[in-house]
């Protein structure tokens, strides 16, 4: 197959287990046990899946997926014991695509790893998301609202996308800021609301809203 996985897990036995599973799978394995040393392998190659625990050294797995979100969008599958909803909320708003909880079994791994891949390689019918009246070709960036093409902004776009692939889960302002703005933005979540202001006025009636949650921020909710 000759697919590239980076495991970053400082548990050298479980990092083993699915080095040989993958492995026998005909991926290219390589193994990570910290933060550091897996932002300079990410540095150094490129890879089509990245498996990344939370608890490292170094650099806990947040910090690694937003610098890694900073300049790709290669799938990053969380694995990790820590099961509060905070911490899984935490890793879909900096832009992991899936969040698995130990002990899991190595054939679903591996199942979410292939589904992925057949996404993001475009051998999937998954390269259109529908929410509504809303079609977003992801390939592309052409959004089609209630049958009319619609233009947005760069950023705009990215906001909608992510509540589109994550409807019904509510997301702080502090969570979208991070993953839209970083970690380093000077501002105040006001820009958050601006822009959702302006996402809500562009989707209308398309079945799609962006409802605003009392005390915690905000969540897609679709008819």
């Amino acid at each position: 197959m000759g697919l590239d996985i980076l495991i970053v897990e400082d548990d050298a036995l479980l990092a083993e287990a699915v080095s040989d599973y993958f492995g026998s799978k005909e991926w290219n394995v390589t193994i990570a046990s910290d933060g550091d040393v897996a932002l300079e392998l990410f540095a150094e190659h490129s890879y089509q899946l990245i498996l990344l625990d939370i608890m490292l050294p170094k650099q806990n797995g947040f910090s690694v997926c937003r610098k890694i979100r900073e300049v790709s969008d290669v799938p990053i599958f969380f694995i990790t014991a820590r099961v509060m909803e905070e911490d899984e909320l935490n890793g879909y708003a900096l832009g992991a695509d899936d969040y698995i909880t130990k002990p899991f079994s190595l054939p679903v791994l591996y199942a979410k790893a292939m589904a992925v891949m057949n996404r993001t390689r475009g051998t999937g019918t998954f390269r259109r998301i529908r929410r509504g009246a809303i079609e977003v070709d992801i390939r592309t960036h052409e959004v089609t609202i209630l049958g009319k093409k619609c233009r947005l902004a760069p950023l705009e776009y990215k906001i909608l996308l992510f509540f589109l692939e994550n409807p019904n889960r509510t997301f702080t302002r502090e969570q979208l800021l991070i993953r839209f703005w970083g970690y380093d933005f000077d501002g105040t979540e006001r820009v958050v609301d601006n822009h959702i202001k302006k996402i809500r006025k562009i989707i209308g009636n398309s079945g799609c809203r962006i409802q605003t949650v009392r005390g915690s921020g905000y969540r897609l909710e679709v008819k």
